[in-house]
């Protein structure tokens, strides 16, 4: 019923270009120094979407100061494996990096905020409160305490939530099952049952195969047709819940930072927002054309079952309670962001959410 569903409303989907960014470059110095910054990143250059980001970055940042500030990115495992992108920054291996801040939680879970929690803020939402509702701040503060200046570099849009062997019917139907799940949202998934696995990006194909796994999540269709998953796992399943709107980021060694001009950094911040900008908007174009490819090759789309999706809200927000209760950065920043969270989800329930579900129940043939 699903795949017929969104075949038939979706009809033929082209692939459409992005417009010219609406960021205004800065004015650069005719004479500024000669700047040479290497960049790690957490990702491969397969997820050309992600790791796009940072070559966006680099050719902008190159292109506002003449060709004065330079840029070299290097994908996830050619200086450092990709969740060492901020030790990297940190001690001086690398001047920045690209990566997503959850993947350092076993750190501090305070760095969750910067990418994303379960059940938390969509994509426009993360960056509302980054840019105008004191998220960035709040990060800033924190993230000073590990060297570290950071940057919204990019966003997947609400993930999708993973591959499955089995349909998942009910919240009984997670007991004992082992399923490759990162971070906070592995730590709700243990309380519903599952076994999470943490697994790299390119054993999870043969994991999924030979059934050391039963189920991944990763990010969308766009990234995950070309991983090849639905050869082995043909229940796909949204939403994902512990990734709403999670944001990737520009890290920035504070020595380096402060060494650049004024006018290289403002070249550095101009172009990590079209980064940011871009990504979200190549998302937003290409996973509904790669959605409708995964359904033609005999995918079964599933929403999670309510039970599933009630009892993660309630154990995600029990986790949050539970961590700010002892962690002091955690506390500081979740109370800020929680009544954020409040109010914008009033706000888009009152405006975006009813205007979005009458169209989408209302389609104009």
């Amino acid at each position: 019923m699903e795949r017929r569903s969104f075949l038939k409303k979706a009809g033929a989907v082209g692939a459409a270009g992005l417009v010219g960014t609406a960021v205004s470059a800065p004015a650069m110095a005719a004479d500024g120094p000669t700047v040479r910054w290497r960049l790690a990143s957490s990702f491969p250059k397969s997820l050309d979407t992600i790791f796009g980001a940072s070559e966006i970055l680099a050719k902008r940042v190159a292109e506002l100061t003449d060709g004065k500030f330079q840029i070299r990115c290097f994908p996830g495992g050619e200086i450092v494996p990709g969740t060492q992108v901020l030790d990297a920054v940190q001690n001086g291996t690398v001047e920045c990096g690209h990566t997503a801040s959850y993947y350092y939680v076993g750190k501090n879970k305070a760095f969750a905020f910067d990418t994303a929690l379960p059940f938390g803020l969509t994509a426009r939402q993360q960056n509302a409160w980054l840019y105008y509702g004191g998220g960035m701040q709040l990060m800033r503060e924190f993230f000073a305490k590990y060297g570290v200046v950071n940057f919204p570099g990019g966003n997947t849009g609400a993930q999708m939530g993973g591959w499955f062997r089995q349909e998942v019917k009910s919240l009984a139907d997670l007991k004992g099952l082992k399923m490759r799940i990162p971070g906070l949202g592995g730590e709700i998934m243990s309380k519903l049952g599952v076994v999470p696995q943490t697994i790299a990006g390119g054993d999870i194909y043969p994991a999924l195969e030979k059934g050391t796994i039963d189920a991944t999540e990763w990010v969308g269709p766009y990234d995950d047709e070309k991983l090849g998953f639905y050869k082995v796992a043909k229940h796909y399943y949204y939403p994902g819940f512990w990734e709403p709107g999670p944001n990737l980021s520009f890290y920035v060694s504070q020595k380096e930072w402060a060494k650049l001009p004024a006018s290289y950094k403002a070249a550095f911040e101009t172009a990590a927002a079209e980064a940011n900008m871009h990504m979200l908007a190549e998302y937003d174009a290409k996973n509904p054309v790669a959605l409708v490819s995964l359904l033609q090759k005999g995918v079964k789309l599933h929403q999670f079952p309510t039970d599933v999706m009630q009892a993660a809200q309630k154990a995600a927000f029990t986790l949050f309670e539970e961590e700010a209760a002892k962690n002091a950065d955690f506390k500081k920043i979740y109370t800020a962001w929680k009544k954020f969270r409040t109010l914008q989800h009033g706000w888009f329930n009152l405006a975006e959410s009813k205007m979005e579900n009458f169209m989408y129940a209302n389609r104009v043939k």
